[in-house]
């Protein structure tokens, strides 16, 4: 008997996308031009072209103008946290039924989106880091990600403000994927979130976690020598340890150390040993030095989620916090789209498990299916009205 074969076609993604955005953010028509459905292919045609709303509107014959597009947005969308649980709910929608059956590692970070403008209506809407394109402000959002072969779909999103405590960050992270059955069997962090008040948070929640320690203390030339964690970096040896970290208002929080030892052997022009010093805990209980460095190196996953954000995140100069969060998710609600394709569609099903191939379909390739079925859609605007012709 022969294997059947089907087809894969634009309309049939957009139909999905649109379907699936539609059921959680539940857009509501706004006048005959600015319905759901041009609404959200207009904000697909955007996300596609990375460009803004306003370009999206003019290069679309048939698309409203970009103000009754924004004006339509402000109307039908929800206060933030609504927003933010909609948003959620949409990132689960295509969560395969496996993903909820055991325990999956899990992996947390920050994505800053730097903003050279004020709030809108509070200072803590602002993110303030360290300098990047030229600005210390940033528009802050954290992602919880599942790292599974075939599988890397982000679970939640949240936006962070100013001043905002990182274990209340992650705590709202974890319930939101709880709420779709995803359940950590450990937490891959960033260092940023090293934290005293963070691992007081994991270790009260029994959330086995591995994240990077800084490095802080006397530095290795210093007269009196190093302290503080940098002692682990002076190791030439791999091994294991504890680390005591303190905080300001002096509470602490007790750790394991991994320091896994390497030769760098000409990597960046550098020679020698290299130390790396990773803090877990949380009933965490790595077997070897190798398996802590080859399971932390698996969260670097998480960045290319970040630059597929940025392949599809919708440009814009809003000072609107509520529109800048819709955008951020609907760059990701398409990626999960298009981990769900090969997942569910394009994977070979055979024994021992799928195989996914993501070169038969690549996130950029998809995008432009779904640019091009807008322009079906709309139309394109491929002239110009002049005063002059091209010839006199």
């Amino acid at each position: 008997m022969r294997p059947r074969h089907y087809t894969l076609t634009p309309a049939a993604v957009r139909a999905h996308a649109q379907l699936l955005c539609q059921k959680h953010f539940r857009l509501a028509d706004h006048g005959p031009k600015c319905t759901a459905g041009v609404l959200w292919t207009i904000l697909f045609y955007a996300a596609c072209r990375i460009s803004s709303i306003a370009a999206a509107c003019k290069a679309l014959r048939e698309a409203p103008s970009d103000s009754a597009v924004h004006d339509a947005l402000l109307a039908t969308l929800p206060e933030t946290h609504e927003l933010q649980r909609r948003v959620n709910r949409a990132l689960q929608g295509d969560l395969p039924k496996a993903l909820r059956r055991r325990r999956q590692p899990l992996a947390i970070d920050l994505h800053l989106v730097p903003y050279h403008g004020k709030p809108l209506r509070d200072l803590a809407e602002i993110y303030r880091s360290q300098a990047k394109s030229g600005t210390c402000s940033f528009h802050a959002y954290a992602t919880a990600y599942v790292i599974r072969k075939g599988q890397r779909f982000t679970v939640a999103l949240t936006s962070v403000q100013r001043g905002e405590a990182l274990h209340e960050v992650v705590q709202r992270l974890l319930k939101a994927a709880a709420k779709a059955g995803v359940r950590p069997r450990y937490l891959l962090l960033d260092r940023g979130f090293c934290s005293v008040a963070v691992i007081r948070y994991l270790q009260a929640a029994r959330y086995p976690f591995l994240m990077p320690l800084p490095l802080r203390g006397r530095k290795l030339d210093h007269s009196k020598g190093p302290s503080g964690s940098r002692v682990f970096a002076t190791w030439k040896r791999s091994g294991w340890s504890r680390y005591t970290l303190t905080d300001a208002s002096k509470r602490t929080a007790t750790v394991q150390v991994c320091v896994k030892c390497r030769n760098l052997r000409g990597e960046r022009g550098k020679h020698g040993r290299q130390a790396l010093v990773y803090a877990y805990g949380g009933g965490l209980k790595p077997g070897s030095y190798q398996w802590v460095k080859e399971t932390y190196r698996s969260r670097f996953a998480i960045e290319t989620t970040y630059r597929q954000l940025q392949q599809a995140r919708i440009r814009t100069c809003t000072r609107d916090p509520l529109l800048r969060l819709l955008y951020v998710a609907v760059a990701l609600i398409l990626r999960n789209v298009w981990v769900w394709l090969h997942w569910q569609v394009l994977a070979e099903r055979r024994r021992g498990g799928r195989r996914v191939d993501t070169n038969r379909l690549t996130f950029r390739a998809m995008l432009l299916w779904l640019q091009h079925w807008a322009e079906t859609l709309l139309g394109i605007r491929d002239e110009i009205e002049t005063k002059n012709p091209m010839y006199e």
